[in-house]
């Protein structure tokens, strides 16, 4: 079943590196959604729910620990697993994030085989 996915982080660079691991992993992937801060991520979640949203935490307009919150608040997006793509990776940001609903966390810079395999577990696939 082809998936949706949103790319939330405000480096342009980050967001090419992301769809690129993702397009060359070999995921059914029916579109990529990008977005440079959670205010835009969810203006875009509000018309196109997704299969799941990655995200970083830092960011300008409103950063990835209120998108989580807000996504979990409400009924519609809940249940969308979430994926922070970070390079704060402290234990206690880590732990609060997971707490808050993230169903992963991925340090920067981090192998792309590790991308991956996330990505395969959450929208169990079969590893490619």
């Amino acid at each position: 079943m082809p998936t949706r996915l949103l790319i939330v982080d405000d480096s342009p660079v980050m967001r090419s590196f992301v769809k690129r691991i993702v397009m060359i992993s070999g995921f059914p992937v029916s579109e990529l959604l990008e977005a440079d801060n959670g205010a835009e991520a969810l203006r875009q979640l509000a018309g196109k729910p997704v299969d799941l949203v990655l995200t970083d935490i830092n960011m300008p307009v409103m950063d990835g620990e209120e998108l989580i919150r807000r996504m979990k608040s409400d009924e519609a997006l809940c249940r969308i697993p979430i994926v922070i793509v970070s390079t704060d990776a402290t234990h206690h940001r880590v732990e609060t994030l997971l707490n808050l609903g993230a169903r992963g966390y991925l340090a920067k810079p981090f192998p792309p085989e590790r991308l991956s395999e996330l990505l395969s577990t959450l929208l169990n696939y079969a590893a490619l």
